[in-house]
């Protein structure tokens, strides 16, 4: 017998090797327990994430309405969130009947665009604080891949950027020195 085997004089020893052993074995048992309790809650985070992305209600686009001097009306969403700020109408196949985007910045700047990834060409104004139109660019072509060539900004600073669809300008008579008037869509 070997020495954790052999009975002490109290007669204990071969408990002892009973109770080693079953400390050994829990300890591992207690260990894979662990592990299967980290992986479960692992897996448990990601499944509500993914869950709370299909019940986190999504907000929809604001649109705000722009009428021109002439009664034409654009409504434009509002490039409110970083990946339209970012993106403006890249990726996108065109625009609707009637439709734009408009960025608004923090501050009144000189504030140039990039048609970067565009499909189709679009219309440009600047427009500043008091809602007058500073600028226009008229067909901006997009641009396929870099460099792009920026359009604008416009000689005075602008706080509002509109882009329509290619033609707009001339069909409405759009023209430096209008004012727009502005009406959040409900």
């Amino acid at each position: 017998m070997g020495h954790w085997a052999q009975p002490d004089r109290h007669g204990v020893g071969g408990a002892l090797v009973l109770i080693n052993c079953y400390v050994v074995a829990m300890s591992q048992s207690e260990k894979e327990q662990k592990k299967k309790r980290i992986i479960m809650m692992v897996l448990l985070a990601i499944l509500l994430m993914s869950v709370s992305l299909f019940l986190v209600e999504r907000r929809e686009s604001s649109y705000i309405v722009v009428t021109f001097p002439n009664g034409t009306t654009v409504e434009a969403e509002v490039a409110d969130t970083p990946e339209k700020l970012l993106f403006g109408l890249a990726f996108r196949d065109g625009l609707p009947a009637g439709g734009g985007m408009l960025y608004i910045f923090d501050e009144s700047g000189a504030h140039a665009v990039r048609t970067k990834a565009y499909r189709f060409p679009v219309d440009v104004i600047w427009v500043d604080e008091s809602h007058h139109v500073v600028h226009v660019v008229e067909q901006a072509a997009p641009c396929a891949a870099d460099p792009c060539a920026p359009f604008g900004p416009s000689p005075v600073p602008a706080r509002y950027v509109i882009q329509t669809e290619s033609g707009f300008i001339k069909r409405a008579g759009v023209a430096v020195g209008d004012e727009l008037k502005y009406a959040l869509r409900m």
